[in-house]
């Protein structure tokens, strides 16, 4: 037995059943931001100072361009799931919030893209 009305059952109005896992994927990457903005705070603490030459040579180790790299992404994610909830929870025209959410995607692949591109010329060149 149903509390659904027949109405409802025939439109498949009603939960998108997506709000957990959009709830897990925004944990997770906060979870791993922790260590990796630790990481980088004490990577800008020892680099300060420091001559650009120096710079480079410190991303030139795999270790740290990879964990550069996964900071770049992981916060970029990040921040598409957080705005994506902002838009979802604030914009109520429909249209608005369709140009809102893919304007969102492509400015954080637009961001690190170009962050990881410039990344990988500073480790490799």
């Amino acid at each position: 037995m149903s509390l659904e009305t027949p109405l409802h059952r025939v439109e498949g109005l009603g939960s998108a059943h997506s709000g957990v896992g959009h709830f897990w994927r925004e944990r997770v990457t906060a979870a791993a931001l922790i260590p990796l903005s630790a990481w980088l705070v004490i990577s800008v603490l020892l680099l300060m100072g420091k001559t650009e030459a120096e710079v480079a040579s410190f991303f030139q180790h795999p270790w740290n361009a990879l964990l550069m790299g996964l900071f770049v992404i992981v916060s970029c994610v990040h921040m598409m799931l957080g705005l994506q909830m902002v838009i979802d929870d604030y914009v109520h025209h429909s249209g608005r919030r369709i140009v809102l959410l893919l304007l969102n995607r492509a400015f954080a692949w637009v961001v690190g893209g170009l962050s990881l591109v410039a990344l990988l010329r500073l480790a490799v060149g």
